[in-house]
């Protein structure tokens, strides 16, 4: 079960960080941003607009945001590095659980190096859960605070919504985040039962892939 959650985890977490719906900015000007709403992701700004797009029916303008761009504010940039460790924590926690798995299946005797492996990936699937969590929580508290992004002029973005609110982004963060904590706790409190087959000892470490 263990493997399961945080391989779901992982997932959610890469879709988290390439989502432009963490923030919701609602406007009151519609010349430009045509619907009145525009998404506030962590790599991107994007919008319907009429008037700045114009092939086809393919309405939505989108401008990118760099971490070095001074207007960036600071939790926007702590979530495109900590969404990043979070995704690349989760691959190597993946790896390492595997690895302790394959042993198991493979009939290794030797506990230690499993157990090293699966503590490793415990670890591992923590710290990707709090390093997703972190920015998720921060861009929670500036949409309840309703905080202000001072956007250059080539974004057509006023700096200050009329409203916003928490968008899909970062609810699909939050539970790939419960997730990987989950995993994380399940490998790092297993303990190996000694059983007079190997057969049994094989089937009992199993849960740890599928319940």
């Amino acid at each position: 079960m263990g493997f399961c959650v945080g391989s779901v985890g992982w997932i959610l977490s890469a879709v988290t960080t390439g989502l432009i719906q963490w923030r919701v900015w609602y406007v009151a000007d519609t010349s430009v941003i045509t619907s009145g709403v525009a998404w506030v992701g962590i790599w991107k700004v994007c919008f319907y607009s009429r008037l700045l797009v114009t092939s086809g029916n393919e309405w939505i303008f989108c401008q990118s945001m760099k971490t070095w761009e001074l207007f960036v504010p600071p939790e926007i940039c702590a979530a495109q590095v900590l969404m990043l460790a979070a995704v690349i924590a989760g691959v190597c926690g993946s790896s390492s659980a595997v690895y302790g798995l394959r042993n198991i299946y493979f009939g290794m005797e030797e506990q230690k190096p499993i157990r090293t492996a699966f503590n490793l990936a415990g670890a591992l699937y923590l710290s990707s859960g709090v390093c997703s969590l972190v920015p998720l929580a921060w861009n929670i508290w500036s949409v309840a605070c309703n905080h202000a992004i001072a956007f250059p002029p080539s974004f057509h973005m006023p700096s200050t919504p009329v409203k916003q609110e928490v968008g899909e982004g970062i609810g699909v963060g939050i539970i790939s985040s419960a997730l990987m904590l989950a995993s994380g706790v399940v490998f790092l409190s297993y303990r190996f039962p000694v059983y007079p087959s190997q057969g049994m000892y094989i089937f009992k470490a199993l849960h740890l892939i599928a319940p």
